[in-house]
């Protein structure tokens, strides 16, 4: 069997294969936060085309945490039924089901105040955020809680973090965009101490699989590397995350030289360097690809984003060119 179409098992839960959907905004949800009928046709659909893990955008803990307008929420209980049904929906088809609690910090671009580690704007395209006191702290880790509690009663099967991509989380990983004097910033134990706060905080009301989303690299100066996030990924571990996500970019403007796989390596890295579970993302697109970099012990989950855009039934493909006798949907096999 390739492994790509092995089972995975996530600490409580098994995975039919290794193909995750990556969370990708979709910009669809009502100025609410709620969902719309465009949720529920494309992560069904993604189900239907056989990927194991799917895991929802960036949802907002918090409505000013939104990384616009029209991003799915969950500060609210109003919020479950609808993320409910949407877990039915893709549990139907036999897909493992997730949820990535977010707050976008200084890249929120809702109405009214934002807020971020430091005062500091991530372009002349976006607002200055006002610096947080330890009370918006608190108030945010006790959202990122309240989040994963209303995650559990909607039915997920997973949680991810997100500590990716210059939101708020990787902000405060990052010296280049937090510049505090207090217990929040400095050290690398002080820039982390947010994300120890807030897993702790989740892993309080949530027992099953955890997962974190990482910018391993900031591709600047005065950033983040690798060498950070195999610490910081250690610390992880040790607080029970069972996966990390490892993406890069995202946390300033930077010149990126974008290539298939480029961000393998640091999933690889961090793997190994860690002793943790990875998961590998970007422009990974075709089956044999995918395939090397688990047979090599790269990573143990491989993370699709816009090739799942492009085409819903790639793992029904993918499982076709590797030769595994995967079965669509009873309603579809005529066409296989």
């Amino acid at each position: 069997m390739s492994k790509l179409f092995e089972p995975y098992t996530l600490q409580s839960i098994t995975l039919k294969n290794r193909v995750v959907m990556a969370p990708m905004c979709m910009y669809s949800a009502q100025d609410d936060g709620m969902v719309t009928p465009f949720h529920f046709v494309h992560y069904a659909t993604r189900a239907a085309g056989q990927v194991g893990l799917i895991i929802l955008e960036a949802t907002g803990v918090v409505p000013e945490g939104r990384i616009s307008n029209k991003d799915l929420g969950i500060w609210d209980d109003a919020h479950i039924e609808g993320l409910s049904q949407l877990v039915e929906g893709m549990k139907a088809y036999g897909a493992k089901t997730g949820i990535q609690l977010a707050h976008a910090g200084r890249k929120a671009t809702v109405d009214g105040e934002i807020f971020a580690p430091s005062a500091i704007a991530f372009s002349s395209d976006y607002k200055t955020p006002t610096e947080m006191t330890e009370e918006d702290i608190h108030y945010v880790i006790e959202a990122f809680k309240q989040a994963a509690i209303r995650a559990a009663k909607a039915g997920f099967d997973v949680l991810e973090i997100h500590g990716a991509h210059g939101y708020l989380i990787s902000e405060f990983l990052s010296p280049a965009t937090n510049k505090r004097q207090d217990q929040y910033g400095g050290s690398q134990e002080n820039r982390y101490r947010i994300l120890r706060q807030v897993i702790d905080a989740v892993r309080s009301v949530w027992d099953g699989p955890l997962l974190v989303r990482v910018s391993a690299e900031d591709y600047a100066e005065d950033g983040t590397t690798m060498d950070d996030f195999i610490v910081f990924s250690r610390w992880m571990k040790s607080q029970g995350v069972d996966l990390v996500d490892v993406s890069t970019g995202g946390v300033v403007p930077a010149a990126i030289n974008v290539f298939p796989g480029y961000q393998v390596p640091h999933a690889e890295a961090i793997k190994h360097g860690a002793d943790i579970p990875t998961g590998a993302v970007g422009l990974i697109t075709t089956a044999i690809q995918a395939e090397e970099i688990l047979q090599n012990n790269r990573a143990d989950l491989i993370f699709l984003a816009r090739v799942l855009l492009r085409d819903p039934y790639w793992a029904l493909h993918a499982a076709k060119e590797l030769g595994e006798d995967v079965q669509p949907p009873v309603q579809y096999v005529r066409g296989w």
